[in-house]
């Protein structure tokens, strides 16, 4: 009975332990193939872009490349006299500087002249002349005929405007003329006022 009893529970603990390692089991499968699907899945990744490097389309000349090519042999370092000759006789012609000269030997390139400035006219004022006094005006009287008195003195027919005097020598005529001299065809009268003495002609009819 006692063996029966013991049998039992070995088989009881035998079950229990194999559950216990199917859980175990379970679980750690579920453990690795979860973390494992994980980690497989690829990473989202930046896209890559890539530059090319600018190609050079300079192409070199087939003058340029035989000139790269000259074999230095075929070189000629002979001097050659009749080309520096030559190049000696050449004669500088220009206005300035020659840089080829030695020192004192050619002259400085005379600087433009500035024209001097006309000296403006002075203006210098005129002398004064002295002409001395204005001349008096002229006497206001024609003389335009004559007659003779009875005692034989000659008169003269003097006209002021619209009055009309008859005078001989040593009268005053309009208070400020004195006849002088009487003739045949003129009379000397003196103004009285700045003593002005004027021969007066005949003057037409």
């Amino acid at each position: 009975m006692s063996a029966l009893k013991a049998g039992t529970e070995d088989r009881k603990k035998l079950i229990a332990a194999g559950a216990f390692g199917v859980l175990a089991l379970g679980y750690l499968a579920y453990t690795f193939l979860g973390s494992s699907s994980s980690s497989d899945t690829p990473a989202s990744t930046s896209p890559v872009i890539t530059t090319s490097a600018p190609v050079s389309t300079n192409t070199v000349s087939p003058a340029a490349t035989a000139t790269a090519r000259i074999v230095p042999s075929k070189l000629d370092p002979t001097l050659h006299p009749e080309g520096m000759l030559l190049s000696e006789s050449l004669v500088y012609g220009g206005h300035g500087r020659n840089i080829f000269a030695a020192p004192g030997t050619q002259t400085e390139a005379a600087a433009p002249k500035i024209p001097a400035a006309a000296a403006s006219p002075r203006y210098v004022p005129p002398t004064p002349v002295n002409t001395g006094p204005p001349p008096p005006p002229p006497i206001d009287l024609r003389f335009f005929g004559t007659a003779t008195r009875r005692d034989g003195k000659p008169q003269a027919f003097l006209l002021r405007g619209e009055d009309v005097f008859v005078a001989g020598p040593g009268d005053i005529v309009s208070r400020r003329y004195r006849v002088d001299e009487v003739s045949g065809n003129s009379v000397l009268v003196t103004d009285l006022t700045n003593n002005n003495q004027q021969r007066l002609p005949m003057s037409p009819q």
